[in-house]
C-alpha cells in the first residue's frame, strides 16, 4: 500500500512539475545591429509577462524560430530559454543579419520560364532584359523594402517600389506604393496550338505605365489581408493592331483602367521558400474597371506540407482561377501558364480560357546536406570566409504528378489542351541554400508524350 501511495505521489509530482506555469520575465535580443527589436518581438508567439507551461517552451520556441526565419532578415537564429528561478523564465534570441543592400546587375529572360527561353527561343540574347536593380531590404530597420530599377534590352522599363510592413504602433497595418513604365519592340499577340506567337517590329510595338498603392492588415502571426488600388494605361502600335484587332477588350489601340484587388491569406509554414511542414490558404479577388470593359477574377490556392520523418515529406497543392469575361479578347483570355497557375511538364505551353484548376502532389526525400568549409588554409580566403555567413546546400529528391483542366467557352480550333484533362508526372532534384535560394531541376512527361528537362527557381534578396 505504501509503495502504491509513493508511486502516486511521484507520478503526481512529475505531472505538476511538467505542467508548471512559467512567467516570461525577459526577452533578450542580440545581433540585431539594424533590425528594430520590436520587429523581432512581433514575430514571437509569446511576450514578456505571459504565463506558459514548462512543457510548451520548446514548441513555442520552434514557432518563434520559424516566424523569424520567414522574415527573410537573418542568416542564423538561435533561441534559448533559461530558468531564473522556479517560476520565472528568460528567453534569449541571438540573430545574424543578412546583407540588406544589393546593387544587382539585372539579367533575365522575358519568356515565362528558363526552359522556354533556352530551348524554344534558342536562348537568344534579343529576348533578355538587362540593367541594374538597386534593392534595399530592411531600409529603416523595420523590414521595409525599397526597389529602384532601370532595365533595357527586350523591354525598356523603369521601376520604383517601396513597401513598409507596419505604420501603426500595434504593428498591424502596413502600406506601400509602386510605379512602372515600359516600352518594347516585340509582343505576344496570339496563341496557336497552345503556344505563344510573337510579333516583332523595328520600332516600338507596345508601351504602358502603372501606379499603385496598397494597404495590408496583419491581425496575428499567420493571417494577412491585402488591398490594392492601381491605375494604368497600355497601348499597342498600328502594326500590332493589324495583327490582333481584339488584343485589348475595347478592340482599340490603347486601354486605360483602374483596378482593385483584395486578398486574404493564412500562411503557417516552417519555411516559406521551401515548406516541409504546415499549410497555407489564399483567396484573391480582382476587379478591373475600364469604361465598360470590366474584368472580374477569383482565385483560391491551398498548399499543405506534412513531414513524416526527418528525411521525408509530401506536398499537395490546389490552385483555381475563374474569370468573368465581358467580351472575347486576347489579353483577358490568358490563363494557364501565367502567374502561379503553372503545371510541370507544360513549360512550353499556354492555354487560354475562362477558368482553370490544377492539383499537384509531390513526395520529397532528403539526399543530404553539404556545408562549404570555413577554412582552406589560405590566409586571405579564410579571413574573408570568417566574415561571411556559413553556406550550406540541402539536396532533395522529388517525385511528382500534376492534374489540370482549363475551360474555354470559345476554344481555338488549334488548341489541343483546352477543355481536356491535363496530366504530367516526373522526378526532380531541388537545391536549397541561404538567402532563400531554391533551384529545381525537373524531368517531366506530359500526356502528349513530351519529355524534357526543365529548370526553375532563383534567389530571394
Amino acid at each position: 500500500m505504501l509503495k502504491i501511495s509513493a508511486f502516486i505521489l511521484f507520478f503526481v509530482g512529475v505531472q505538476l512539475k511538467t505542467n508548471a506555469q512559467k512567467i516570461i520575465s525577459n526577452i533578450d535580443i542580440e545581433g540585431n545591429a539594424k533590425t528594430k527589436s520590436y520587429i523581432i518581438l512581433r514575430e514571437l508567439p509569446y511576450q514578456v509577462g505571459q504565463l506558459i507551461s514548462a512543457d510548451s517552451i520548446l514548441y513555442y520556441n520552434k514557432i518563434a524560430k520559424q516566424q523569424l526565419v520567414n522574415t527573410s532578415l537573418f542568416t542564423d537564429i538561435q533561441l534559448t530559454a533559461n530558468d531564473l528561478d522556479s517560476t520565472h523564465l528568460n528567453i534569449k534570441i541571438v540573430v545574424k543579419e543578412r546583407w540588406y543592400f544589393f546593387p544587382i546587375p539585372y539579367f533575365r529572360w522575358v519568356d515565362r520560364n528558363f526552359s522556354e527561353w533556352w530551348n524554344a527561343r534558342s536562348h537568344s540574347l534579343d529576348r533578355v532584359n538587362y540593367g541594374i536593380n538597386l534593392r534595399q531590404s530592411n531600409t529603416t530597420g523595420n523590414n521595409d523594402r525599397l526597389t529602384l530599377g532601370l532595365i533595357t534590352g527586350y523591354t525598356h522599363q523603369a521601376v520604383a517600389r517601396y513597401q513598409f510592413p507596419f505604420i501603426d504602433k500595434k504593428l498591424k497595418f502596413g502600406m506601400g506604393m509602386g510605379a512602372q513604365y515600359f516600352t518594347q519592340k516585340e509582343l505576344n499577340t496570339s496563341t496557336y496550338s497552345d503556344k505563344q506567337i510573337f510579333t516583332k517590329t523595328i520600332n516600338e510595338i507596345s508601351k504602358g505605365y502603372r501606379v499603385n498603392v496598397n494597404l495590408s492588415y496583419r491581425p496575428n502571426l499567420y493571417n494577412r489581408f491585402n488591398f490594392q488600388l492601381g491605375y494604368g494605361n497600355s497601348a499597342i502600335s498600328d502594326s500590332a493592331m493589324l495583327v490582333k484587332p481584339n488584343y485589348f477588350p475595347n478592340h482599340k489601340k490603347s486601354l486605360s483602367y483602374t483596378d482593385l484587388s483584395a486578398s486574404f491569406s493564412t500562411i503557417k509554414f516552417d519555411y516559406n521558400a521551401y515548406p516541409t511542414e504546415g499549410n497555407s490558404n489564399e483567396v484573391g479577388i480582382y476587379q478591373r474597371i475600364a469604361n465598360g470593359y470590366n474584368l472580374s477574377s477569383f482565385q483560391f490556392r491551398k498548399l499543405h506540407a506534412h513531414r513524416f520523418s526527418n528525411a521525408h515529406f509530401y506536398l499537395f497543392e490546389t490552385n483555381s482561377l475563374f474569370k468573368i469575361l465581358t467580351n472575347q479578347n486576347y489579353t483577358d483570355n490568358k490563363l494557364m501558364g501565367y502567374g502561379n497557375l503553372q503545371m510541370n511538364g507544360f513549360e512550353y505551353y499556354v492555354i487560354d480560357g475562362n477558368a482553370g484548376s490544377i492539383a499537384k502532389a509531390e513526395i520529397h526525400h532528403l539526399l543530404g546536406t553539404y556545408t562549404l568549409p570555413r577554412k582552406y588554409g589560405i590566409a586571405v580566403l579564410d579571413k574573408v570566409n570568417s566574415k561571411l555567413p556559413a553556406i550550406y546546400y540541402h539536396f532533395w529528391l522529388r517525385a511528382f504528378t500534376n492534374l489540370g483542366y482549363v475551360y474555354s467557352e470559345k476554344p481555338s480550333n488549334a488548341s489541343k489542351l483546352s477543355n481536356t484533362l491535363l496530366r504530367s508526372f516526373g522526378v526532380g532534384l531541388d537545391v536549397i541554400s541561404i538567402y532563400d535560394l531554391v533551384i529545381k531541376i525537373d524531368y517531366s512527361v506530359n500526356q502528349l508524350g513530351d519529355k524534357g528537362l526543365y529548370l526553375h527557381g532563383g534567389i530571394n534578396f
